[in-house]
Order: C-alpha cells, then structure tokens, then sequence
C-alpha cells in the first residue's frame, strides 16, 4: 500500500478468530474455495490465507478503493488470493467468470470498517466535519450531498424512518428541506447541525444524527438490497456442508440474515394425515450452527464491535445434485 495515497487508518476486525473458525477450515477444507465477501482491511482473509492449505483459494470483494488498494498488495504476494472491486451481490457472475463452480464457505462481514468512519474526507461520521459523501465506492454513484439536494422531502422522511429506525424522521426531513432552500448541504457538520436542531429529546449517550447518518449511509450503498442478492447468491453457490457466516452491527441488516437462515433451515411441513412418503417430504436446505457475540473483552478492547452478531448456517446436502 503507497501510504502517500491510501490513509492508514487502524482498524480491528471483529470477531475474527470466531468467523474464521466457523468456516471450520480443518482437515481436507483446508484446500477448499472460499469468499470473503467484505475485505475491508483484510483483517478476515489474512486470518483464512493463513488456514488454507496450499491447493486452497479465497476470492474476496470489496467497493472501497482504499481497500482494493490493500488487496492488490496481497494477491501480488499469494496466489491463492484474488479480489474483485465490487460488490459481493455481484458474486455469482464474479466466480462464474473466475471458473469458480461451487465453493465452502462464505464470509460476509456486514457494514462499514473503522478506517472508513475514521477517515472524515469519507463523509461517513457525523463527529469528523468532511465532505458529505459516504459512498463505499468513491468511482461511482451518487454522493449524499447528491442525493439530499435532488430527492423529495418525502422520500428523505421515508428513508429516515425505514433505514434508521428514526422516529423524528418527519421533523428532520423538514429541516433538511428548509435547510437546503437556503443554500447547498455539503458537509457532514452541516448535517449533523441541522438533525440536532430537528430532534429534541435522544437516547442517553448517543448523538442525534446516529440514526440519520446511518439511514442515508445504507440507502446510498443498496446495503439491505445487495445483501438480499449477496445471501441468496452465497447459498446458490455452496457446496454441500459449505458454511455461510455473517456478521451484521444493527437490527436490519440482522434480521435480513436471521430470516433468511431460518427459512432455509425450516420447511412448512404437510398435513400428517396426507398419504405422503417420507421421501417427499420438504427437508431442510440449511441447518443452523451458532449465534455469537463479541465477548466482555472484545467489547472492552473495541468498542465498535459491542453491536455485532455472527450467525452461521451449514449447508445440507438433502436434494442437492451429487450429494
């Protein structure tokens, strides 16, 4: 990584012996195909490369530039490894023009990293006063400050209360559109001024604009869509007794995985008194492994990882082709 171009900014991955180690990597896995779906600083794929054995391959995505520049630092050294600058929804046109058939394990750690939020020219932190962008990828789309000067008010209000779970999202809309009659809202300081002046009353210790920047930030990015398109890709592409781990930091992206996982691993099952074989019964595709969270001591040692939740899921080989 050229540092005169990519900030270092530290990051600490969470949950990182937990998630590797629910890829179960042991034994004949070892040389397996894998994805790790969010590179991010590499923090995951570092930890898998190092499990791998050497006929072993990890294909990993990501949108930030910054962390592509990180990734291509690595695939020069291991040619196990290879990136793709993109998303992980895109994952089974990337593997299908890789020769990638089915693989054994899918990683995806949901969110934004710590060099991101920390980085202010990044327009993701409402406490870093920078340009209001908050795109993952910086080649394309279009930026927040975009989006807030051309959308409808009532578009932002809906956008506020789905994806942010803001109960002041009618209030704070209003002052974005009286704001921005005045003059353009560009900064993340403009921002994060104009929803704390719109919502009177917050939960203790935490900022009014949390909710706002976090809303705008996954609506910007498709994060809830991509990881729709990502999961269904994920478990298309395992093979039987491959694992599927997620990480998700809040309620939305959690509840999207849970439900997925759990509709995969219970089947509505016939009326008994049908006459029915066994053999045609529905059966489960997907059977669920584990639930975890960051222990006392992660928490304490990074406290970003407080709202993380790991959910891993196995897939069974029940009607799959060649089990």
């Amino acid at each position: 990584m050229n540092a005169t171009t990519v900030p270092d900014f530290v990051h600490r991955t969470v949950l990182l012996e937990e998630a590797v180690s629910a890829l179960d990597l042991a034994g004949s896995r070892a040389e397996g195909i894998y994805v790790d779906g969010t590179f991010g600083r590499g923090g995951h794929s570092g930890r898998i490369l190092e499990s791998l054995g050497s006929r072993g391959r990890l294909i990993a995505f990501d949108k930030d530039p910054q962390a592509i520049a990180t990734a291509e630092t690595l695939a020069a050294k291991d040619a196990r490894f290879g990136i793709v600058h993109d998303s992980f929804a895109t994952l089974d046109a990337a593997l299908a023009g890789r020769g990638v058939g089915q693989v054994d394990g899918v990683l995806l750690d949901l969110g934004i990293s710590s060099p991101q939020v920390d980085d202010a020219a990044r327009g993701f932190s409402f406490r870093l006063d920078g340009p209001l962008d908050m795109r993952m990828d910086t080649t394309r789309g279009m930026s927040a400050a975009e989006w807030l000067a051309t959308e409808t008010e009532q578009t932002i209000e809906k956008v506020i209360r789905d994806y942010g779970e803001e109960r002041f999202a009618f209030q704070i809309a209003k002052a974005i559109a009286a704001s921005r009659a005045v003059g353009p809202i560009s900064s993340t300081r403009q921002l994060a001024e104009i929803v704390a002046r719109a919502v009177k009353t917050r939960e203790k210790a935490k900022d009014p604009a949390t909710r706002t920047f976090q809303a705008i930030r996954i609506f910007i990015n498709k994060e809830l869509e991509e990881l729709e398109i990502g999961l269904n890709a994920a478990f298309e592409r395992l093979a039987p007794h491959g694992r599927l781990v997620v990480i998700s930091f809040h309620s939305l992206e959690d509840r999207i995985v849970k439900r997925f996982m759990a509709a995969k691993a219970n089947v509505p099952q016939p009326d008994r008194r049908l006459p029915i074989r066994a053999v045609d019964l529905p059966q489960p595709e997907m059977k669920l492994v584990q639930k975890i969270k960051p222990s006392d001591a992660e928490v304490a040692a990074n406290p970003r990882s407080r709202s993380a939740v790991m959910r891993v899921a196995v897939r069974l080989p029940t009607g799959m082709e060649g089990a």
